[in-house]
């Protein structure tokens, strides 16, 4: 069907990816917790929105240079690393009791603001960018007419139940956060532990490889 094999199969692939917890779903988790369940969807849309970056790169065989070229990737993957470690130094040094935010008009963290942040860690991260190159061939029937048409339905799908996905999260995170009555001393270990799970992430990403 429009050139696209086993839909049913990188449909349930692409959930599960989605569960699987890195800076992203972190990010997500974070604000859903400190500011309430709509920065939560301000976080996911902002993923999303890199998702669409990175399969139009991919379109444009952008992908392609990161997949070959060790300078490209590296140049991205440090930049990626120092912006996960800035997230992480920014908990650290905010105010460490948790609060659901009901103030949607905060300039200081505004719902485009948690948007922009989540966009540069999805878009700054290569490997995001080569699991698409590397993911959605697999799906793709090579001796469609369209392979970009293909190749474009399928990261429709991926985004749309991965923005469903970041609304759950969201809204889940928030309703915990608000039963718990997080206190001031829960919240100062939850963005202790946030912030190094940050600074782990940057790590891993400063220290990964291309083919890793």
């Amino acid at each position: 069907m429009l050139g696209i094999n086993d839909l049913w199969l990188f449909v349930a692939s692409g959930l599960l990816l989605n569960m699987t917890p890195g800076a992203d779903l972190l990010y997500l988790i974070d604000r859903s917790i400190s500011q309430g369940v709509r920065y939560g969807v301000a976080a996911g849309l902002g993923a999303s929105v890199g998702c669409i970056v990175h399969i139009c790169i991919a379109v444009l065989g952008l992908s392609a240079v990161l997949a070959t070229s060790e300078f490209a990737f590296s140049v991205v993957k440090y930049i990626g690393a120092a912006y996960l470690v800035y997230l992480g130094c920014s908990l650290l040094i905010s105010k460490n009791k948790v609060v659901i935010s009901t103030n949607n008009t905060s300039k200081k963290s505004g719902f485009f603001a948690v948007m922009g942040k989540a966009i540069l860690i999805n878009v700054l991260n290569p490997k995001v960018a080569l699991f698409f190159l590397a993911f959605f061939p697999q799906f793709v029937d090579v001796s469609y007419d369209n392979l970009i048409l293909a190749f474009l339905i399928l990261g429709a799908i991926f985004i749309f139940n991965a923005t469903l996905w970041s609304v759950f999260v969201a809204w889940s995170a928030s309703s915990i956060a608000k039963k718990l009555s997080v206190n001031s001393t829960l919240g100062k270990a939850i963005k202790n532990l946030m912030a190094i799970i940050f600074f782990g992430f940057g790590v891993r990403l400063a220290l990964s490889s291309m083919a890793g």
